[in-house]
Formats: structure tokens, sequence, C-alpha cells
């Protein structure tokens, strides 16, 4: 009886801990998605120009490509929450200083803090992947990234609302401050990973073996290591698993991330000049697709159950459906060709950007989630900064050249997976049925 107790009580502490990660990663990027935005009208307010105001963007995502990696491997030592909480708080700090920017100085310090620690949602996943057994884990990932995209969508309505307001815009800072110090508090208050270990709402004893904090790179004995000691084992961990085999799946990574932000980046500039489409239509078919990819996070666990839990299968028609999506999209002669490749485009990125994840911690699960997951997150951000760049030059040519660029990298992608299909489908990408 006693024995029963215990583990409707442990499957309960799982439901909790999964409602509280869901809503962090709401609040977190609905917060974020308030400040962006308004950032770039704002830093110009002060007198910045457009030059100024391009660099002190481009800081933040140079400090995430740095950080990435190194914040995530630093989590597989110190453990999750620590390295969460840290963040959060610290991302807080970030936000409460640019609400009190008086000036272009401070708004660039401002930025620093939250360039080096904005990894919230990077180590949550990393969390997720310790405590779900595998083959659950595109279901949990799927409908994290859900939520998450629910906060994006609805952030920047209410900071709309707020920017009309004396003082809008720092409202709206210390607004996004307060909603981090509450997902610090959130994180505190979650139930202790080793509650859940053996918890069969979490996977099997295999799992739990699988999740021995020896295997995963999380040291029980960190706050007895110096500095010192946590930077050189960050450093060894992270350059193992940069220069590893790892590479085909971290180029499939990047070339699928530029192919989709090429497809992205000039689209209202692209819709004006084919469609003469006005930017408030254009806000709403942008719209419309970011509320699809919320409605693909909850059809990535029934999905994986349909493909047999094998995550490169998934990938590679995903990926294939992005290719024909971005392919039709740059040849389109009329609107609701435009809308209909939108439409599954925006499923099939969604999916695709869980499923490159899943098969990067099943084939690197030596490495450690947050390193792996750090590492994915650094090659992504070398993808916003290529893809500007190669945007540019292809729109030189043609209104159509990014999203045709873009086609060329999707089937790059697809032509290395299916060169890598042995090592991608093979053995250690076979995950446990249920018993």
């Amino acid at each position: 009886m006693s024995a029963s107790i215990g583990v409707e009580k442990m499957k309960a502490n799982g439901r909790f801990f999964h409602h509280c990660l869901h809503v962090v990663g709401f609040l977190d990027l609905f917060g974020v998605s308030m400040i962006i935005p308004l950032l770039n009208h704002h830093i110009k307010s002060l007198g910045a120009s457009p030059t100024t105001a391009g660099i002190i963007g481009s800081c933040y995502g140079v400090l995430q490509l740095f950080s990435s990696s190194i914040v995530g491997s630093w989590s597989d030592i110190v453990g999750r929450r620590f390295s969460l909480i840290t963040c959060i708080l610290v991302s807080a700090f970030g936000y409460a200083l640019l609400g009190l920017s008086t000036t272009i100085f401070i708004c660039a310090i401002a930025r620093i803090p939250v360039g080096i620690f904005k990894h919230s949602l990077s180590i949550s996943k990393a969390l997720l992947s310790d405590l779900v057994a595998e083959k659950e884990r595109p279901r949990v990932m799927g409908r994290f990234n859900a939520a998450c995209s629910i906060g994006f969508i609805l952030g920047p309505v209410v900071a709309g609302y707020l920017t009309e307001l004396q003082g809008g815009f720092y409202l709206t800072c210390f607004l996004c401050s307060a909603i981090f110090v509450l997902n610090a508090g959130l994180v505190w208050i979650m139930p202790r990973n080793e509650e859940m270990f053996h918890n069969g709402n979490f996977g099997n004893e295999k799992k739990a073996n699988d999740l021995n904090p020896e295997n995963e790179g999380i040291k029980k004995n960190h706050l007895t290591w110096t500095l010192r000691d946590q930077v050189v084992s960050v450093f060894k961990k992270v350059t193992e698993a940069a220069f590893s085999d790892l590479w085909d799946i971290f180029l499939v990574r990047l070339l699928m991330a530029i192919s989709v932000m090429l497809c992205y980046s000039n689209f209202a500039l692209a819709m004006e000049e084919r469609f003469h489409m006005k930017p408030r239509t254009t806000g709403y078919l942008i719209s419309y697709s970011s509320s699809l990819g919320v409605v693909a996070g909850f059809l990535i666990g029934p999905l994986s159950k349909l493909y047999g839990h094998s995550s490169y299968r998934m990938l590679m028609h995903s990926s294939i459906l992005t290719f024909f999506c971005i392919f039709l999209y740059s040849l389109a002669p009329k609107i609701w060709v435009v809308v209909l490749s939108f439409t599954f485009l925006a499923f099939s990125t969604n999916i695709g950007r869980t499923c490159i994840v899943d098969i990067e911690l099943a084939v690197g699960k030596q490495y450690g989630s947050g390193t792996l997951i750090g590492i994915g997150q650094s090659v992504s951000s070398v993808g916003r900064i290529l893809a500007p760049l190669l945007s540019g030059i292809a729109q030189e040519y043609n209104a159509c050249g990014p999203p045709l660029l873009g086609a060329i990298m999707a089937f790059a992608s697809i032509y290395l997976m299916y060169k890598c299909r042995i090592r991608y489908s093979g053995p250690s990408l076979q995950k446990p049925k249920s018993e």
C-alpha cells in the first residue's frame, strides 16, 4: 500500500515538474518577445546611428555563439537546477539594466549578461531530456516547444499595448525582468531530479541508470570544485564533442537552419515586390505560420508513434517537405500558393528541429545533453550570422534568390542525411520498446 502511494506521489511530482517547465518556457519567450520588437527603436531613440544599433544587436548574437556550448557544458558539470536558476537571474538583471538605460553605453552593457547567460531554454531542454525515456523525448520536446511558441506569439501583442503608455519601453523591460524572477522561483520549487529517477513515468530502470550523474558528466560534488576545475572540464567536454564524429549531424542542422532563415530573411520585401502585399497582411501570414507551429509541437508525439519512434525517418521526410515548400514559395505565381507552402513549412520546420535535437542526443549521449544542445545552439547562431549575408548576395540577382538558395541548402542537407542513413538509423538510435 505504501509502495503504491509512493509511486503515485512520484508520478504527481513528474507531472508537476513537466507543467512547471512548460510554464518556464512559455514565460521565457513571452518576456523576450516583448523586448525584441522594441529594442532597435529604443536604441535609435537614444541617438544611435543605424550602424551603431546594428553593432549592439550583433553583439548579442556573437556572445550567444560562443557562450551556448560553454554554458550547456557547464550545466552538465554543476547540475541543471543551479545553472538554470543562475542563467534566469542573470538574464533578469540584464533586462532590468536595459530598463534603466538612458544612454547608448548602458544599453550596450545591458546586452552583455543577457548575451552570455540567456540559455534558459537550452538548459530546460537538457533537463527534460535527462528525465524522460528516449522514445518519449520527441513528444516531450514537441510540447515544450509548443508552449514556448505560444509565449513568443503573445508577447509582441502585450508589448504593443505597453508601448502606447508613457515610458512604455522601460515598463516593458521591468515587466520582462519580473517575469524572469518569477521563472527562477518556479524552478526553485520544482521537485528535485533525484526524486524522479526511479519514477516509472520517466522511464525504466535502464533509463535511471543512464541518468546516473557520472554517466552524464553531472558531478554531485561540484560545489567542492574550484573555478579552474570547472573551466578545464567545460573546455574538455566542448572540444571533445565539437571535434567528434558528430560533425555530419551539426552540418545538417546548419544547412537546414540557413535554408529556413533564407526563406524568411526578405519575406516582407519579397511579398511587397511580387504580390504588392501590405505589411499588415504580411504580418498576419507570419502569425498564421507561427500558430501552426504550435499545433505541430503537439502533433510530434503521435507522429513519433506512427513512425515507430524513428527520428531519422521523421527528419528525412520533414526535410524533404521543407525543401519542396521553400522551392514552391520561391516560384509561387499566386498568393494562395505562398499560403499553402507556408502552411506545410510551419509543420515541417518545427518537426525537423525537434528531430535533429533528438538525434544529437541519441548519437552523442556520452558527451552530456547540455553540451550537445549548447553546441547545437552555437551552430544555429552561425546560421543566423551567415543567412543575412547570403540573403543579401542572392537578392542582388533576384527577389526570389534567397528562397531558391535556401532550397538548395535544404537539398544538400537531405543528400547528406541519405549518405549517412546507416549511422542515423543504426542500432545506436534504436529506442527501447515499452514493456
